[in-house]
């Protein structure tokens, strides 16, 4: 059983002004205030009287992350920094090197180059390892060091990397980077037309409705809209790319908190695109957010077929709030409910087990779609078709959190040469390496089940157990091990699909990956074929 955590919270005083502006606390006005006026007279005397000096922005920085922290994940401060690439996500333009980079402790990675932009006409490739840009060693950085990365258009910038262990020199020219919320779309057959909408940004509907006029234009009479891996965005954006295929005035989403302001119903404003033609729409386990409005509240109106794995459960809606200095706070105000009125958020923050860990929902309550279909709420939106290859696990997620899957398309880059994107196969004995690849690396994940048994075997423990119990422990441990990596097998399907990617990109970039689907991807190849068959696809939303 889960053991419910109640946590009192420190509250800092610059989030607590904008909290008390922004918020009818009547009731717990006289708490906030002396909560106040505790931590204010703490601080002070804190940094006054401390034997050693302090740095008090950077406690005050660890006294906010601290107590957001005891909340969700999804509220955040922002300093002006933050401030800056959240506009910038929303807006989808900013000048820059074009390239997804991730950030580590001492080094910057070139996750993705984007086609034609500059880090790909400089010749940086995913995987490269940037150490250094212009005269500022990256490991020496304390802040985000990909901020250096950015600049004014025209303005140029030496990078210094490591690439395959031989460290490379290479110069940037910035410059102004549009990002597509739909970046690819194309009939998958004569009357079939695909589009990816991956972010719901300030560009999501005119270019989703875009790419549908022009697939319409081209003789598609049903649509495949691909959400997988889209983590939402704007809620606005969601609302609307859902009106290009419903009505004006149907109810979308209802916002619900304890801030009435914030108690909203969302509904259709414009005249739809089109409300007849199918549609299926893909999610997987990283569609979140605004992905799930829009699948979700297509599902309860019976609007569309969802297909898929499910999606990732965020039901949680932010908005940022205007601090002093120029930061911000991206605060959770409310819960988002779709058409049929269900919340589908799948973790609960508020409540946590014995390790401090959100609750997952396990109790489900039904809802019914217009035509009254069973779906539920809780763990994100469950298709109506699963596919096997779109679901995910713990061992594939470890996988990519780990680096391991990127780190094995580097190589296997480095190796084989593919001039021809509808000839690549992965085959079985490119898996096979890919195993062998695991065993060589550092790649370790810790299951529920190992961890018990390692605190079975704590220090306090010894005593109690004897020797030939804990051998018995040992050896079970051991033996876990090697199962896992016999898990590889087991979850062929799933990994090969996150391999195959990866891999596709290092050749033919993000547009060619698309091409791919259109000729390899299971769950694409599966809505092509229920699209041509009407009697079934009715038949679902009956």
């Amino acid at each position: 059983m889960h053991k419910l955590v109640k946590k009192k919270i420190l509250i800092p005083f610059a989030a607590i002004v904008i909290l008390v502006a922004g918020s009818s606390f009547k009731s717990d006005f006289f708490e906030i205030a002396k909560q106040i006026e505790i931590f204010t007279t703490l601080f002070k005397e804190l940094n006054m009287n401390y034997v050693d000096e302090t740095n008090p922005a950077e406690l005050m920085d660890t006294a906010i992350k601290n107590m957001l922290e005891d909340l969700d994940p999804y509220t955040k401060f922002l300093n002006e920094q933050d401030v800056e690439a959240f506009k910038i996500n929303n807006a989808g333009e900013y000048s820059g090197i074009g390239s997804l980079v991730r950030s580590y402790k001492d080094r910057l990675l070139i996750v993705e180059p984007y086609k034609d932009y500059p880090a790909d006409k400089a010749g940086l490739k995913a995987g490269d390892e940037i150490i250094k840009i212009g005269d500022i060693t990256v490991a020496n950085f304390d802040d985000n060091a990909s901020e250096l990365l950015k600049g004014a258009n025209g303005t140029t910038v030496q990078v210094t990397f490591k690439r395959q262990g031989e460290t490379k020199t290479t110069t940037v020219k910035r410059e102004g980077i549009d990002v597509d919320a739909v970046p690819f779309y194309k009939m998958v057959n004569e009357k079939t037309g695909y589009i990816v909408l991956s972010k719901f940004n300030a560009k999501a509907s005119k270019q989703t409705k875009e790419a549908l006029i022009d697939l319409k234009g081209k003789g598609a009479e049903k649509i495949i809209l691909d959400l997988r891996g889209n983590p939402g965005g704007l809620l606005s954006e969601a609302i609307n790319v859902t009106n290009l295929f419903v009505p004006k005035g149907e109810l979308i989403v209802t916002t619900k908190s304890k801030v009435k302001k914030f108690n909203r119903e969302y509904k259709t404003k414009n005249r739809a695109l089109d409300t007849e033609m199918p549609l299926v729409v893909l999610v997987n386990g990283r569609s979140a957010s605004a992905s799930e409005i829009v699948s979700g509240s297509l599902q309860d109106l019976d609007r569309a077929v969802i297909m898929g794995a499910r999606s990732f459960g965020k039901g949680l809606v932010q908005r940022p709030m205007k601090l002093t200095y120029g930061t911000q706070l991206k605060v959770t105000i409310s819960r988002y409910y779709t058409a049929s009125g269900r919340c589908i958020q799948a973790l609960d923050y508020w409540n946590r087990d014995d390790s401090g860990n959100a609750v997952r929902t396990t109790e489900f309550n039904d809802f019914k779609t217009r035509n009254g279909r069973k779906v539920q709420d809780g763990g994100g939106v469950l298709p109506d078709i699963e596919i096997d290859a779109a679901k995910t696990n713990t061992l594939t997620n470890a996988l990519l959190a780990s680096n391991t899957i990127f780190d094995f398309a580097t190589d296997y880059s480095y190796k084989n040469n593919i001039e021809d994107v509808s000839k690549f196969t992965f085959t079985n004995t490119d898996f096979s390496d890919f195993k062998n690849f695991v065993s060589k690396s550092n790649f370790s994940f810790e299951t529920k089940a190992q961890k018990a048994l390692r605190e079975a075997l704590s220090a306090d423990d010894k005593d109690i157990y004897g020797s030939n119990v804990q051998e018995v422990y040992k050896n079970l441990l051991v033996e876990m091990d090697k199962s896992k990596l016999n898990a590889l097998d087991t979850f062929q399907k799933e990994i090969q699909k996150n391999l195959e990617d990866e891999i596709v990109k290092r050749y033919f970039y993000r547009e060619g990956l698309y091409n791919y689907y259109l000729l390899k991807d299971e769950a694409i190849l599966a809505a092509t074929e229920l699209l041509q068959n009407n009697q079934k696809y009715t038949s679902i939303l009956k």
